[in-house]
């Protein structure tokens, strides 16, 4: 446990102080940043594989996840928070996969937080700009068509759900997953290691099973990673939608 919470190397005792997490998720920033405007800066009409994979992977987001959800209209104003929200959760994530960084960004849980937070207060923000205060509170937690002593039981839940609920599991998703991805490769991996080198004669025969052990939850990682940034950013785009929209 004590790879989630590493000794500080810099700047010890500030808010800006730096450890292993906090360097690999500042590296993870940097080459997003890096890449995307290396992308723009190279655009041509007739476009490279870069190119190509990268228009492929922006059109995933922009329509696939934000058009797809909000409508297109509605997703232009949302549009750069949630391309911001995907690549950045998918660079934090797939730090864990890198050799010699190894630890994902996202499985600490401070910056999941960050991100909730971000979201949180976009939708709300939107849905009192849209609508008004007053309409915004009724529309989220009073249904219609329901009798009205329903409502005694509802309106309790239906707060729970969208000031509560809502924030909690959209951070619990993504750095539980990242924590527990994490801990199951260093489980395999280190049991490969014993097995290997330290175990009695006989029993290095177990290091087969764990390294196949591993790579299997590593190819499954490379999965989740993409994942977990793809529902951050759907779910995002949802709370945004049902925030600002006349359906209930």
């Amino acid at each position: 446990m004590a790879e989630f919470f590493p000794a500080a190397f810099l700047f010890e005792g500030t808010p800006f102080e730096m450890n292993r997490v906090m360097l690999i998720r500042v590296l993870a920033t940097v080459a997003v940043v890096v890449l995307l405007a290396v992308w723009a800066k190279r655009m041509k009409l007739v476009p490279s594989r870069f190119q190509s994979a990268m228009e492929l992977a922006m059109e995933f987001v922009t329509v696939g996840i934000a058009e797809d959800t909000m409508g297109k209209e509605k997703a232009k104003k949302f549009m750069p928070l949630i391309v911001a929200i995907f690549f950045g959760i998918l660079f934090w994530n797939v730090t864990k996969l890198i050799p010699f960084l190894n630890m994902p960004g996202t499985g600490v849980i401070g910056l999941p937080i960050v991100l909730t937070l971000t979201v949180y207060v976009t939708y709300h923000w939107a849905g009192i700009a849209e609508k008004g205060f007053g309409r915004y509170i009724k529309d989220s937690l009073i249904l219609p068509g329901v009798p009205w002593p329903m409502h005694i039981l509802l309106i309790p839940i239906e707060f729970l759900t969208k000031f509560v609920t809502q924030p909690f599991t959209l951070a619990i998703r993504l750095f539980a997953n990242m924590m527990v991805g994490h801990l199951l490769l260093v489980l395999c991996f280190s049991a490969t290691s014993f097995f290997l080198f330290d175990a009695a004669n006989g029993f290095q025969f177990f290091s087969i099973i764990t390294f196949a052990g591993g790579f299997f939850v590593f190819i499954l990682e490379m999965l989740i990673v993409v994942l977990q940034a793809y529902i951050f950013a759907l779910l995002s785009c949802v709370y945004i939608n049902a925030a600002i929209s006349d359906d209930h």
